[in-house]
């Protein structure tokens, strides 16, 4: 017992304290240990368990050594992007926060739960990709710029209407989130608008740790961004913040600006209710045309990136006080 004592210390100080449940597993002096890799780089995990090896192997009563190495499941942030209506610029957010994201050095996975009307196959220029599936979980799909992703856009026929009851939708968006995202920080899903089936399940599925809204600056927009608002809070998922889109349309001739949508408006619903602003994004031909593309802005040096970079530094910023909280 002493022995095993004694090993236990010397193992704690090879590994930083990473082993546990050191026991010998017969008479001639075969020790096995659990080395706790979690957060450990693949290429570092050989020559820990190497040092390992080595230093107890040296012990007079130790002749060899079996290590079973463990790693906690890390669960990815689910970041939920909604609105209370279509066409207010939802699924272009989703796909720019995502990037944007993954630019500043996280990894980002991206969910397209927008089961009837998916967009981001065409936003991040992999439409025609059909995901693969191992065992009995989808693999997502990658591109061209680093943000693995899964829609339903993906498995349907192109052009194939998505005609399909609550219960159907909400089965789909589960085999899209639970999927095998391996180790990704965030994930970002794209809601559908409004708050149906799909959020219904998504909430109780698979709780979002935070909440992103956007809405137009016009009154109806966000009037209707109030109910996805209420709705989250009713269902305790914190609010990261409100987003205004179409916000000013510069006319490409003569440089004027104009708020054919109106401006300000989330900026003051958002100070009304408590709620953090994140930014607004202009009415942009330039945004339009690279979507229309499949090049997010946000992916290169485009200047129609900047206003999704500022937010994401603000997304990041809450995912960084959250995780030290």
């Amino acid at each position: 017992m002493t022995d095993i004592n004694r090993l236990t210390g010397i193992a704690a100080d090879l590994s930083g304290e990473r082993t546990s449940g050191l026991r010998f597993l017969d008479e001639q002096g075969t020790l096995a240990i659990v080395l706790d890799v979690t957060g450990i780089a693949a290429a570092e995990r050989g020559a820990l368990e190497e040092k390992l090896r080595a230093g107890l192997s040296a012990e007079p009563s130790v002749r060899d050594v079996r290590v079973a190495m463990t790693a906690e499941r890390k669960s990815p942030a689910i970041i939920a992007v909604g609105s209370g209506k279509g066409g207010v610029g939802k699924s272009t957010l989703a796909a720019n926060l995502a990037v944007a994201l993954q630019r500043r050095g996280l990894k980002v996975g991206l969910v397209d739960a927008d089961i009837h009307g998916p967009s981001q196959p065409r936003l991040m220029d992999s439409e025609g990709v059909k995901p693969q599936a191992q065992g009995s979980k989808l693999v997502p799909v990658a591109n061209a710029y680093g943000v693995p992703m899964l829609s339903m856009g993906q498995i349907a026929a192109p052009g194939q209407a998505i005609a399909w009851r609550g219960p159907m939708a909400a089965r789909a968006l589960e085999q899209l989130v639970d999927a095998r995202w391996g180790d990704v920080d965030a994930l970002i899903v794209d809601l559908p608008p409004g708050t149906g089936d799909v959020q219904l399940t998504m909430i109780q599925k698979h709780k979002p740790a935070g909440a992103v809204v956007i809405s137009t600056p016009q009154d109806l927009a966000l009037m209707d961004a109030t109910r996805a608002i209420g709705f989250f809070e009713q269902a305790s998922v914190p609010l990261i913040g409100l987003v205004e889109n179409m916000a000013g349309y510069a006319c490409p001739h003569c440089g004027e600006v104009s708020d054919p949508f109106g401006h300000g408006g989330a900026e003051a619903a958002a100070k009304s209710m408590g709620l953090d602003f994140l930014g607004r994004v202009p009415l942009s031909m330039g945004i339009r045309l690279a979507s229309d593309g499949g090049v997010p802005p946000a992916a290169g040096t485009d200047p129609h990136g900047e206003p999704f970079h500022a937010i994401a530094a603000k997304v990041a910023a809450w995912l960084d006080a959250r995780k030290g909280g």
